[in-house]
């Protein structure tokens, strides 16, 4: 499949979206649910992988799974309203359309839930893809023929060299500017407001 115009493929998590606060309140409810102790203060210090890596430090192997699938049915209640933009996220999402290309979401994040938040924050791209974490992200990048991919975590750069894409990284999840650029990143920048900017560089350079 040949694709002309450039596509942007972005994380949701910490990249496009703080969804600290909704998933902070989650996890207290979950807490109160299960009654079992849950340190929702931590778990939000180190979001990005899928849930049940998550839920592995909680509860026991064989109580994963049902627990995810009760955390994601609590989760339009609790974590929804609670979200807001990261700053810049609009703007970037808009700075790849305006210039004729595609904006995707690839994230590890359930995808109804994930498209629940987009929807709420009128966040508006091209197609989102969910339930992929790390170098499974590769194949939905592919697929969408995404040459760059925006992110905040270890995991999104390790998808974007999977997918033979530019790692694009913000520095508004849990790892900092230097650590990222250790990490590998291509690009860094602090945080989304940079993008556009950046994003008309890169497509001036092409």
């Amino acid at each position: 499949m040949v694709h002309m115009a450039l596509t942007v493929g972005f994380d949701l998590d910490m990249t496009l979206i703080d969804s600290r606060p909704g998933i902070h309140a989650c996890y207290r409810a979950l807490t109160e649910r299960t009654g079992t102790y849950i340190d929702a203060d931590l778990v939000v210090t180190r979001l990005g992988p899928p849930l049940e890596e998550e839920l592995a430090n909680w509860f026991p192997t064989d109580r994963v799974a049902a627990v995810a699938e009760e955390y994601r049915a609590m989760y339009p209640a609790f974590a929804v309203a609670a979200t807001s933009a990261l700053p810049g996220a609009r703007e970037a999402i808009a700075a790849v359309r305006d210039g004729g290309g595609r904006a995707i979401v690839v994230t590890a994040k359930h995808e109804p839930n994930a498209k629940l938040h987009l929807e709420h924050l009128g966040i508006e791209p091209d197609a989102v893809v969910g339930d992929l974490w790390a170098e499974q992200k590769a194949g939905a990048l592919r697929e969408y023929g995404a040459s760059v991919y925006v992110g905040d975590h270890q995991g999104d750069i390790r998808a974007a060299r999977a997918a033979d894409a530019l790692s694009v990284t913000v520095a508004t999840g849990p790892f900092d500017a230097a650590q990222l650029a250790e990490l590998g990143a291509d690009v860094v920048l602090d945080d989304l407001t940079g993008f556009p900017d950046w994003l008309a560089g890169y497509r001036a350079a092409a």
